[in-house]
């Protein structure tokens, strides 16, 4: 089944796809394509980073996608780039973040943040453990507990890794009494929650065990649940737009038969209908999925697909009644009365794992410049020019940039350049360079907007940065 309705973000989504950039990392007079990923130092002379080492080149060639791994497996990259890996001793599905990988993380974490910021949206934090009677109270201990860790006994309690954000955020809520003036009042969360999953279906950062989840959860009037979760589709599409990725579909989940579900058939009525009202006003087309519901409402779920067409949830919308019934949430109304706030459940990026894992895949480790481990590249030609070239990445870190220094020692220009091929900026400085205190700049897609004056190009290239998006150059 397939619906319609104004072309709101539909538009949003279509700018997405339109910025999407084509990376293909070309061959050029630096020298020829080596045909798979190197690991070469781009560490500048001096930095020492034991048993670290930047998995640099050209992307790796086109191979058949199967099953298992894929032309951008985000498995194979993730430890060629040096992003992440795993131990034994640490366990399966428990993945360890490397320098550059931390910088990625780091900056889709705080995009995210100033994101919600922007929204209106007001930041806390919760613990990661709760008693079981927290959990009961959510419901997620009878509908969930086959995927929650079990409990740990501490004198005459029980605590639990959480499994959820929700129960905690409806706690800060009900932590304080609220006005109708105050709603709708939107807190977010970027915290940790735990799976228990089998070791059989664990896999890279796509499925782990310890989740760092991007959350939100908005408390409003009815009147107001409609226009914030439409809202929230709209974030949604923004954000898939700054990071150079699309949704596959977007997909109604529904309950089905024989699911663990909140026995109340009026409640899900009543969510289906307004999650319903909210996709027709935001202009999508979408379908309906039966046995994709959470176990207490219905929830729009942005469906993304990796190289190889496996889809997987990465963003989600939901009108929930039940969590404020169970916590007894309410608000005072403009009648002095107590009345019953609706609860909107919403994810920009689900969780930072997975987040990653696509943008991985998507990308090929050719990361948008404003997510990329390394942005700006210094390349000097010879020895002559290696003080200017350190000049050059010292004004450009003083302006927010994560800039390295690739010199002669290395290897020969070729070779750097051909090292730093998914940094999106190479600044080459040569004997006329310096001595004009210029650089001559090459973009990773191949374009060369010339030769700048040193000060100029750092402007442009932190403008562009700074205005996040996936334009290398206006």
């Amino acid at each position: 089944m397939r619906k319609t309705g104004r072309p709101c973000v539909r538009a949003l989504l279509a700018s997405a796809h339109a910025a999407r950039p084509v990376v293909p990392l070309p061959h050029d007079d630096a020298g020829e394509c080596p045909g798979a990923l190197t690991a070469d130092p781009v560490r500048s002379p001096g930095a020492s980073t034991p048993g670290l080492r930047r998995a640099t080149g050209c992307s790796p060639p086109a191979q058949p996608a199967t099953e298992e791994t894929t032309v951008h497996d985000h498995r194979r990259l993730g430890r060629e780039l040096d992003l992440f890996d795993t131990d034994p001793l640490m366990g399966a599905g428990l993945p360890y973040w490397l320098p550059d990988g931390a910088v990625v993380r780091h900056t889709l974490e705080e995009y995210v943040r100033d994101a919600e910021r922007a929204a209106g949206y007001r930041h806390v934090y919760s613990p990661v453990l709760g008693k079981r009677e927290l959990y009961e109270i959510s419901g997620h201990w009878d509908h969930y507990s086959d995927d929650m860790f079990p409990p740990m006994e501490l004198g005459s309690e029980q605590i639990v890794l959480r499994p959820s954000l929700c129960p905690h955020h409806a706690l800060i809520y009900r932590s304080r009494s609220h006005s109708y003036r105050e709603l709708p009042l939107r807190i977010a969360e970027l915290g940790g929650m735990y799976r228990s999953e089998l070791s059989g279906v664990l896999g890279g950062l796509t499925r782990v065990r310890a989740i760092q989840l991007n959350d939100a959860h908005i408390f409003c009037t009815l009147d107001q649940a409609v226009q914030e979760a439409r809202a929230a589709l709209e974030l949604i599409a923004r954000a898939y737009a700054d990071l150079g990725i699309r949704a596959a579909r977007y997909r109604l989940s529904l309950p089905g038969e024989g699911g663990k579900y909140v026995a109340d058939p009026a409640l899900w009525q009543r969510a289906t209908a307004l999650l319903k009202e909210v996709l027709a006003e935001s202009g999508v087309d979408y379908e309906e999925a039966e046995g994709e519901a959470a176990f207490y409402g219905p929830k729009i779920d942005v469906q993304i697909a990796d190289p190889a067409g496996r889809e997987s949830t990465l963003s989600t919308v939901q009108i929930d009644f039940h969590q404020p019934e169970r916590f007894d949430l309410h608000y005072i109304g403009p009648d002095g009365a107590k009345h019953r706030p609706v609860m909107v459940h919403r994810s920009v990026i689900g969780s930072v794992e997975r987040a990653v894992a696509h943008l991985v895949e998507e990308h090929g480790g050719a990361f948008p410049a404003w997510l990329a481990p390394v942005q700006l590249v210094v390349l000097p030609v010879a020895d002559e020019q290696y003080a200017r070239a350190q000049a050059v990445v010292r004004e450009a870190v003083a302006r927010g940039l994560r800039a390295e220094l690739a010199g002669p020692g290395q290897g020969s220009l070729g070779a750097r350049i051909r090292a730093a091929r998914l940094v999106p900026y190479q600044a080459v400085i040569g004997a006329r360079e310096a001595d004009g205190d210029a650089a001559a700049l090459r973009l990773r897609d191949g374009r060369r907007p010339g030769t700048l004056p040193a000060g100029e190009l750092l402007d442009r290239i932190a403008a562009r940065v700074g205005a996040r998006g996936t334009a290398l150059w206006d």
